[in-house]
């Protein structure tokens, strides 16, 4: 076997061995953030997603899968990722706000009702944070899903919040695994709003 199939073997091995560890230790915090998000659409809220870097690619791609379909065809479910609005974003940012970026954004169109996901997988959090806090003060249920346990921000948290966390891996390590919980918590809402 070449160094490169070795490679490459190993980041199979490591990958599974952390999918494993995250089905252990995750399980049941999936299980409550699905039951948190699927009150909160069946109680006419929305679902606001916010991310930085390439854990916004996966808020957009929870979104998709609410406003458009999962694995099977039914109605859309409101979901909105406060990341995809490049020129909302680039506007704040411009007036060099950009911890501002996403507690702008909820506080003008976040309601009780409504619920915000925010997802963590590694560096900048100052415009998480203050998203966190906005959705505090609108009376919103958060739920976290982070690549790293005991972060500054599950101090933020309230005890109707949420947070799925994995155990401390880089952002390279968690995105597939951040993938795979989205996908878990897309399955649960369908199955608990619409049945199998």
């Amino acid at each position: 076997m070449s160094n490169s199939e070795q490679q490459i073997s190993q980041c199979f091995a490591t990958h599974m061995e952390h999918i494993a560890q995250a089905a252990s230790s995750t399980t049941t915090s999936i299980d409550k953030a699905a039951d948190a998000l699927v009150n909160t659409l069946l109680t006419d809220g929305k679902i606001l997603t916010c991310a930085n870097g390439n854990a916004n690619i996966l808020a957009q791609y929870f979104c998709t899968a609410l406003l458009n379909r999962y694995d099977h065809d039914r109605p859309a479910l409101p979901a909105i990722n406060l990341g995809a609005d490049a020129t909302t974003y680039s506007a704040i940012c411009r007036d060099n706000r950009f911890n501002d970026t996403f507690s702008r954004q909820v506080r003008a169109i976040g309601k009780p009702s409504d619920l915000l996901l925010v997802i963590v997988d590694d560096g900048h959090k100052a415009n998480l944070i203050q998203a966190i806090q906005v959705a505090h003060d609108r009376e919103m249920t958060v739920v976290v899903l982070s690549a790293k346990e005991k972060t500054d921000i599950t101090s933020l948290l309230h005890p109707e919040d949420h947070e799925i966390a994995l155990d401390n891996l880089s952002p390279s390590a968690a995105s597939p695994i951040l993938l795979l919980i989205i996908n878990a918590l897309c399955s649960l809402i369908d199955d608990k709003i619409f049945g199998s």
